[in-house]
């Protein structure tokens, strides 16, 4: 049963009067995990070719970084690793705060901590499709989002899906525009060689004042790969805290650390110098603390397809 409060009444000759404070807060409870990724190499596989990667946010203006091929595959293996665990992870630990995985050499505990996925699945609205989608089921989920939500227009949300349900989505608002008979340049260019290109991809749906930004994620194909499958976020700041609606936690300087150990021909396989070790090869690692909290997860939406 829902309650809600509408107004208060007072006798005659009343004496106070009160505020009625209303609540929401609950108390949801995650953990920071360790996640580390080591990567050997002998002197002459250093002395290859260097590779280049631009980490950031998408902007051209990202910083470069040079990095030999290892120390890439390090990098890569360890961004893999907690991006999994940031999305998908789930907690290891009991009501209780103890772990039930310990290391079998060290028998210290292992501790992981629940994902975005975890964390919402067990508050948010699920609505699960047979066949194909339409716009309608977006218009439902706007609608059923926008009462969680602070206002009533103005909303943008992000839609994060699997192959399969990207392409349903690309299909739905392609019947959409076909429906309304709308036509235009975005659906067909004509290149001076007199080549067509035809069609269009959909990155956006507006409805009654409110926005879904559609957005790919492969690693959905795994867990899903037989399934469309997708997750509607809220990334709305609380107007009142400027918390955001998710958000990364760390311990300060190590969200990533990286450290190596030097043998023969040091870091390139052609260097001079002092190392750690007589062997002609050495050793990358990235380690590092991580652990992710959904703040309203009841702001958030499940859609999923039954075949």
């Amino acid at each position: 049963m829902n309650t809600r409060f509408l107004t208060n009444y007072q006798p005659e000759m009343h004496e106070e009067g009160y505020t009625k404070y209303q609540s929401n807060t609950e108390k949801h409870r995650t953990f920071i995990s360790t996640h580390r990724a080591d990567v050997s190499w002998s002197a002459k596989y250093a002395a290859m070719e260097d590779v280049f990667i631009q980490i950031g946010k998408g902007q051209q203006d990202d910083p470069v970084y040079k990095l030999n091929p290892a120390q890439k595959d390090c990098l890569d293996t360890y961004m893999f690793a907690r991006n999994n665990a940031l999305l998908w992870g789930k907690t290891n630990v009991d009501k209780f705060g103890k772990p039930k995985i310990f290391d079998p050499e060290t028998q210290q505990p292992i501790i992981s901590g629940d994902g975005i996925i975890s964390q919402i699945e067990r508050f948010a609205g699920k609505y699960v499709f047979s066949g194909h989608l339409n716009v309608r089921v977006f218009n439902k989920v706007l609608a059923q989002m926008t009462t969680k939500s602070e206002r009533p227009t103005g909303n943008k949300y992000v839609f994060i899906c699997n192959t399969l349900m990207w392409q349903e989505v690309q299909n739905a608002l392609s019947s959409w525009i076909r429906d309304w008979k709308t036509v235009g340049t975005f659906l067909f260019s004509k290149a001076s060689n007199g080549y067509l290109d035809l069609g269009a991809t959909y990155q956006s749906y507006e409805f009654a004042g409110n926005q879904i930004t559609f957005k790919i994620d492969r690693s959905f194909d795994f867990e899903y790969p037989d399934k469309k499958y997708g997750i509607f976020l809220d990334l709305t700041a609380d107007s009142a805290t400027g918390k955001p609606a998710l958000q990364m936690f760390t311990f300060k300087g190590c969200d990533i650390v990286h450290n190596w150990i030097n043998g023969v021909g040091g870091q390139n396989g052609t260097s001079s110098g002092q190392v750690s070790s007589p062997v002609a090869a050495s050793k990358y690692i990235n380690w590092g603390y991580a652990g992710v909290g959904v703040f309203n997860p009841y702001r958030s939406f499940i859609l999923i397809s039954s075949d």
